[in-house]
Parts: structure tokens; sequence; C-alpha cells
């Protein structure tokens, strides 16, 4: 078997990257040389790649589901949003430029070249590879520019398979309105749907998609069942609801729940630092994105940023600042990571990412803080008192100065984040998921709490849950996906005579 395809999807959301990543698995296991591709992500959730570059962390995902390391070559372009119209470009997982949304279409052509490029050398490394597109192909205001849709499978003769998500209703005008809007030449590309996050009787859907068939001249190829158990790597901002829990926690080994309550900031980064957290039974962890959520919290988790110093006033504004500082003074636990680790410190100078220059941070730890052009990108490992630790950095702010004790030491000797009574901070991602590490943290959080009763699990391991995930994906797309279809798109590519709705375009 050597090809390609294409998933797209009706809406941001729509369950294309979990797709891929189960299409991705299903096809490792029978054997096959497999490979992700998304050729333009816009994305605040991103890792460090062991070749020094940043990518997306749906793709980190989807590598892993193929049983490869994560690349920059499975994204070569990342958009990161830091504001409504802004976003950093990163090429080849290094950041070049901040662009708009006007002046980023002077950058496509070299970019469609980058694309090109990459994807044409995954195709002939690997027998297949799975594409992921960007947004939904319906956009047709972008479509003269686009990247990671139509004008990927154009470009490269790929067959595309169009999911929507019926949880949130009316998939059915999503999917026949996605094709209806297209040209007649992309419409030739579109070879099937899938129907995604179905809940009941799959009969009853049956004469839906049959008169979707009639109107479109294309087969719907599975309804994939709702999976209350898949959650981690979360890709879209769109999954970070305020108030809502994160996961689905267990029940307590113990007779104590610990509480956590991350800060739902609105230009969060790296979102999926606390999902290690609701791992664990007995752990409840809740975006929030108001102050009174914390006053019962045993533990607050302030996440990462894209744009620090601006999220920095918004939870001023909104009396999370406050609240923080008042639960700092009366020993509640909170961790601050990268951005939210220099959110807690005393002083911020930021001409890069902002540009506003020097502003007081919340105080809560002796810890002055420096943006830098550069930035750092690390994959990181290290010692927490006696447990080792790995994680990796993406971040443009540098200490300046420290003057609390460190909480890690790094592999190199070097002190790593800062403790201050009962508020901790580090610039590494992904230290929670270190299984050992975490289970001694939320003892401590819940001995700081009172939680007597509380008990870390002794078995959790974040790597299996991963794992198993990706295995359940698979398991999905085989047990309720045509697979001979979809290995007849792979060997064969773009079916022929497909029939073309009346265009909306003119």
């Amino acid at each position: 078997m050597r090809g390609a395809l294409l998933v797209a999807g009706t809406t941001s959301d729509a369950g294309k990257s979990v797709l891929v990543a189960g299409l991705c698995r299903m096809l490792a296991r029978r054997g096959v040389r497999v490979a992700p591709f998304k050729a333009q992500n816009m994305s605040n959730n991103s890792v460090v790649t062991l070749d020094g570059g940043e990518i997306g962390r749906a793709q980190a995902l989807q590598a892993r589901a193929c049983g490869l390391e994560p690349s920059v070559r499975f994204n070569p372009v990342l958009l990161k949003p830091g504001g409504d119209r802004t976003s950093q470009l990163v090429v080849r997982g290094k950041a070049v430029t901040t662009v708009g949304a006007r002046d980023y279409i002077t950058h496509r052509e070299w970019l469609r070249e980058i694309v090109a490029d990459e994807l044409a050398s995954l195709r002939a490394e690997f027998d297949v590879v799975i594409c992921e597109g960007a947004g939904s192909p319906a956009e047709i205001n972008l479509r003269a520019t686009d990247l990671a849709n139509m004008g990927l499978a154009q470009g490269a003769q790929l067959p595309v398979i169009v999911v929507g998500d019926i949880d949130r209703g009316g998939v059915l005008a999503h999917l026949f309105g996605t094709v209806a809007v297209l040209s007649p030449e992309d419409q030739a590309l579109i070879a099937g749907f899938v129907v995604n996050k179905f809940r009941g009787d799959v009969s009853l859907l049956a004469p839906g998609l049959d008169q979707l068939t009639a109107l479109t001249g294309r087969p719907t190829l599975g309804v994939i069942p709702f999976a209350e158990g898949l959650w981690l790597d979360a890709e879209d901002s769109l999954g970070v609801v305020g108030d809502a829990p994160v996961g689905r926690p267990g029940a307590p080994i113990g007779d104590e729940w610990l509480r956590v309550a991350a800060i739902r900031l609105p230009r969060i980064s790296n979102s999926t630092d606390v999902e290690a957290l609701a791992c664990e039974p007995g752990v409840s962890v809740h975006w929030v994105s108001e102050p009174s959520r914390l006053a019962d919290a045993d533990l607050v988790v302030v996440p990462g940023s894209k744009s620090t110093v601006i999220d920095l006033e918004w939870m001023r504004r909104s009396g999370i600042g406050e609240a923080l500082i008042r639960r700092a003074q009366a020993g509640g636990a909170i961790l601050g990571i990268c951005g939210g680790y220099q959110m807690l410190g005393s002083v911020i100078d930021d001409g890069i990412e902002s540009g506003v220059g020097t502003v007081a941070g919340l105080g809560l730890l002796d810890l002055e803080i420096e943006f830098a052009f550069d930035k750092v990108l690390a994959q990181v490992e290290g010692d927490g008192d006696g447990i080792p630790v790995r994680g990796y950095e993406i971040h443009h702010g540098r200490v300046r100065r420290n003057g609390d004790a460190p909480l890690l030491t790094a592999a190199d000797g070097a002190k790593e984040g800062s403790v201050r009574g009962s508020v901790r901070g580090t610039h590494w991602h992904g230290i929670l998921e270190n299984d050992e590490y975490r289970r001694r943290f939320l003892g401590e959080v819940a001995e700081t709490a009172g939680r007597a009763g509380f008990v870390a699990a002794p078995d959790t391991d974040v790597a299996q849950v991963r794992e198993a995930q990706l295995d359940l994906l698979a398991d999905l797309v085989e047990q309720h996906l045509d697979v001979a279809a979809l290995d007849a798109l792979l060997g064969g590519g773009v079916p022929s005579g497909l029939s073309t709705i009346r265009s909306f375009l003119v």
C-alpha cells in the first residue's frame, strides 16, 4: 500500500485530529509505515521535537500513534495566536515573525513551496501519509491562499474525507454545505464523509445518510460513536471551556477528593499541562474564569499564555489576580507554569511579546522576567528533590533574577523554577506527566489543604493512558468505518466519476 489522503472537517473541533490519530494507529498496527501531516496549524498547544523545533500537540500525538518521534516535518507551518488579529509564524519549528490576518497572505507562496516539499518528502519515505486539514474547506473566502485544505489536496491530488460532529447538531447540512460551496474542481476530490460523536441508534440516522448520498453522490464511510474516554491532548481551545471539567475523574482511593482550579486564560497556551492531574483518581480538575471558583480549590494552576502581560492584565480586571494574592497569603497551593510562572513574579520586562515594557507581576514570587526575541525551545530533564523529571520549554521570557528557592535542578546543574511557601512555578511544561513526581506533588498539595483523606494512586501512568486512548481510537476506526473503502482510497487515489453538486460559487 502506498498513498495519502486528507481528513477535512466541517468546523474546527469536528474530529479531524482524533480521526487522523485513529487512522494512523490502525495502519501502524497492521505494519504499514505511516506518518501524519498537517501543512498549517493554528494552535497554542505545542510541543518541542527532538529535532529542536515546535509543532502542534495534535501532530505530536499523531506521531506517537504511528510509533514515531514528533518532528517538525509533520507540521511545517504553525500559527500561534497572540491576539484576535496577530499570530506568531513558526516555520519548520522556528518562529520567524509575527503576522496579521491580512499580511499573512504575502507569505503564502514561499510557505506553499515548503508545504509541498515536506509532503513530497514524507510520501517518498513512508507507505502512507494521513493529512489533516485546518478549520474547514468551506472557508471559501480563504481558498485562493489555502495551504492546508483543498489547496493542499489539489496540489498533491489527494482524496478528501470530510468529518462532521453530530453532537453539535446540523451535521447533515454541514456535510452537504461543505461540498456545495466548493468549486467543481475541488468537489471532484471529496470522496466521502464520516460522522463523529454519534449517540443513540445508528439505524435512525441511516435514512439521512442515504439522502446525503443521493444528494451528493458520495458515501458516508462510517459513523463513530461518542466515546467518553477520549479527552487527552486536546488540540483546539474550543475544548477548554470555563467552568467545565477536564477529563472524567475516577472515584478517589481514599475518602476525600482533591479539587484543582485551572485558570482559563483568554490566550491560554499548552492547556494540556493540567490533563495529567485529571488522570488521577480522586482529583477533580475544572477550568475557571472568575474568582469565586478559586475559593474552595485545594490547588490553583496558572497555565501558559501566548500573551503573558495581556493575560496578566485580564487576571487583574477579572479579580482573579487579587484572589491569587489572598490565596497565597492564606497559604493556599498555587502552581504557575511558563507564562503563569512569569505572572506570579514581581517584574516582567516585555518589549517583545506585548511591547508594553516593564510591568509589575502579582508579586507572589521574588522573580524578575525579561523577554528576548529568540525563543527558548528545548527538551529538558533534571531532578525534583531526588525524583527524575522530564519536560520541555517554549518561551521568550528569561529569568533575570530569582530570589526564591529552586523547584527543580536541570541535568546541567542549573536551578529551575521557584518555591516560596505554598507557591511554586516553573518554565518547564510536562512536569506533571512524570508519574512519581506528580504523586508526591499531589501528596504535598493534600497536606497543605488539610485533605488527610486523599490518597494518591500508586499506579497511574499517564503515558499508558495516552496509549490506551490511541488504541481506543484505532478500535473505533476499525469497528465503525469502511476500512476496505479507506484502503481503496489510499491505494487508488481520487475516485473517478464523482458527481458535482450545483456550486454556489459564480
